[in-house]
């Protein structure tokens, strides 16, 4: 909804005079409004967008074109941190649903040949994946816009939805073993390389939590965590009886990764945080 203005000039004899302004409201008839299914994004979520088209008209408008722009924005060049996914565009039509409209990946994203019946509504649903150009970040969002355009629409719809990041550590774990060949009363390694791809680091909440049965079971451990000894049961527990070594609930803290965007290519690469645990024992 727009208001406008207008104000007539009357001239006579030279003299100028002018009336009151007068000021209406212009009601469109097609509104648009866009959300995402998801709250928040990571590096390759798949994102569910909703756009919903409501003619308030009396008469259908037809031949529309629906533009999204994928959350594009400028560095050097224009990215995208949406890919579209091929094939996952849904219309439906006073909730029935229709043939698939013609779609242009892009980026931009197009989809052509849409129609809103009278005192009708649309709704189109897709999925795009969160790419490299997508800020991992903390404070990271992707805005993304779609347009409406075509006959019977004088100014172009917009209808923009906005999601952040997933704020949220993001663990893989790595184990490995040295010397592979050992003898028995020999001296054998495992070293437990833990990442956090994440943009938060682990806390002491989080209740981590790494747990082995060493098969051959080990004696006289020597236990590090990122260079420093640690110690039994303050840091972790071993039962010789069994092999089965368990850390101390909230020992393990993870380094959130750092995150560097290519001022060139606008490619945001991600270093993971890293923590290392190692423990020695005699077999």
């Amino acid at each position: 909804m727009a208001t406008f203005t207008n104000q007539a000039q009357l001239n006579f004899n030279g003299n100028v005079s002018v009336s009151n302004i007068t000021t209406g409201t212009l009601i469109e008839v097609l509104s648009a409004t866009k959300t995402s299914v998801s709250s928040s994004y990571a590096p390759g979520d798949n994102v569910t967008y909703v756009l919903s088209l409501i003619n308030s008209g009396a008469t259908a408008l037809t031949n529309l074109t629906v533009t999204d722009d994928l959350g594009g924005y400028t560095e050097d060049d224009t990215v995208y941190p949406l890919t579209y996914v091929t094939g996952s565009v849904r219309y439906f039509v006073n909730g029935v649903l229709q043939a698939t409209p013609s779609v242009t990946a892009g980026p931009p994203l197009v989809i052509t040949g849409i129609s809103v019946p009278a005192d009708g509504n649309v709704i189109l649903v897709y999925e795009a994946t969160v790419n490299e150009f997508a800020s991992p970040e903390p404070d990271g969002t992707i805005v993304n816009t779609a347009t409406v355009t075509g006959d019977g629409i004088p100014t172009p719809i917009t209808a923009t939805a906005t999601i952040p990041t997933t704020d949220a550590a993001s663990l893989r774990i790595s184990k490995s073993i040295s010397p592979s060949t050992v003898s028995e009363d020999d001296r054998l390694t495992y070293t437990f390389v833990i990442q956090n791809f994440g943009n938060t680091a682990t806390t002491v909440s989080d209740n981590l939590v790494l747990t082995d049965t060493f098969n051959p079971i080990l004696t006289d451990l020597v236990v590090t965590y990122n260079g420093i000894t640690w110690e039994s049961p303050t840091n972790y527990t071993y039962d010789e009886s069994t092999g089965l070594f368990s850390t101390v609930d909230g020992q393990l803290i993870v380094p959130a990764a750092t995150f560097t965007q290519n001022p060139t290519t606008g490619e945001w690469e991600t270093t993971p945080g890293v923590a290392t645990l190692v423990v020695t024992g005699t077999v």
